[in-house]
């Protein structure tokens, strides 16, 4: 009896053994789930983040990009928080509704079949059209492989999901398009110098653009009373659209006759006579905005384009533009809201702000 207990107990305790060999690879998880990704913070090269289920590790600087992504800036790490899903799972995420609030990280099913996940919170934003509120998503927690690259056309320094990212809530009028266009005009502006040079002078310009449009919302000058004032009939060519035709209109809200004149003859277009092709043409009210930055000094002392490309700083745009009113303390609340945009475009673009930020 003792001989037959001695041998149960021997395979009890060699099925036991086997057991423990066997138990901890089936119980195996995925690894945890590190910091949540969040839209608002900044990710440098190495910094790892989670989002729906995954670890990511970002390669370069970026923000407001959720994992993971379309420009290739988050390396997926693999699942965590659970066990690992089997390759090659199958979406299960309901279909995208017009009018329907989807917070950051909701995916849903487009009507063309394909997946896409929420970047930012949005009242149910058409995810082909809202590229800003909405990535591809594949089920694998990589980009599809048809998903196109980032729209540059031109190698502008802002691509336009950049320009959707600086001017949400912008007029359908200024478009990125006209934009890319106006460029042609002055093949210098946010060319010159270093990369980041190019990328703090387009900063720079969409800064002070977003300040006199109020975030390119207004096309023309609010304030109709000012019209009439902006006719100097002193000069020899008059006013020959109007005494009140030459109030503020486009980016930079180009006025009075003779800056209309100016435009027109450097940029080969009738402003003079008709004043109207700056607020009713988005490249034409972009090449107004460009010519004066790359041409005009205002008040100050040299151009917006020199000040940037020269090292004087975003300060002495402001005072080409606006200085007489605003700089040595004319208006430092709006000097501040130029210079608060401003940091704000270069951290959009990743470079620095620079030295000499007021005036």
């Amino acid at each position: 009896m003792s001989r037959l207990r001695a041998l149960i107990a021997l395979v009890a305790l060699t099925v036991a053994g086997g057991l423990m060999a066997i138990l901890p690879g089936t119980a195996a998880s995925a690894a945890a789930c590190a910091t949540p990704w969040q839209a608002s913070a900044v990710y440098t090269n190495g910094m790892q983040v989670s989002h729906n289920g995954r670890n990511y590790q970002a390669k370069w600087w970026t923000q407001n990009e959720a994992p993971p992504g379309t420009t290739g800036v988050w390396q997926d790490l693999g699942s965590c928080g659970g066990t690992t899903p089997p390759p090659g799972g199958t979406c299960n995420h309901p279909n995208w509704a017009a009018g329907t609030w989807y917070t950051a990280g909701t995916i849903v099913r487009y009507t063309n079949g394909l997946y896409y996940i929420a970047e930012h919170d949005n009242p149910g934003y058409d995810p082909i059209i809202s590229t800003w509120y909405w990535d591809p998503y594949s089920c694998s927690g990589t980009p599809p492989t048809s998903s196109p690259p980032p729209t540059n056309p031109g190698g502008f320094v802002v691509t336009e999901a950049q320009f959707n990212q600086m001017f949400p809530s912008r007029n359908s009028f200024y478009t990125y398009s006209g934009l890319v266009a106006a460029l042609s005009a002055y093949p210098a502006f946010a060319k010159s110098g270093s990369t980041t040079v190019q990328r703090q002078e387009a900063a720079a310009f969409l800064a002070n653009v977003h300040h006199e449009t109020g975030g390119l919302v207004h096309i023309v000058e609010q304030n109709t009373a000012n019209y009439p004032h902006y006719c100097d009939a002193g000069q020899p060519y008059g006013c020959p659209a109007g005494q009140a035709a030459y109030y503020g209109r486009g980016p930079i809200q180009l006025s009075w006759n003779f800056n209309y004149n100016a435009a027109g003859n450097a940029l080969g277009l009738p402003l003079l006579t008709n004043p109207w092709l700056v607020q009713n043409d988005a490249a034409v009210a972009w090449k107004t905005g460009i010519w004066y930055w790359m041409t005009q000094h205002g008040p100050g002392t040299m151009t917006p384009h020199n000040a940037m490309v020269n090292g004087a700083g975003f300060g002495e745009t402001i005072r080409s533009i606006n200085g007489s009113i605003e700089c040595n303390g004319g208006n430092p609340a709006q000097v501040q809201s130029r210079v608060t945009k401003y940091q704000q475009f270069v951290g959009i673009l990743g470079v620095p702000a620079g030295n000499n930020l007021y005036c």
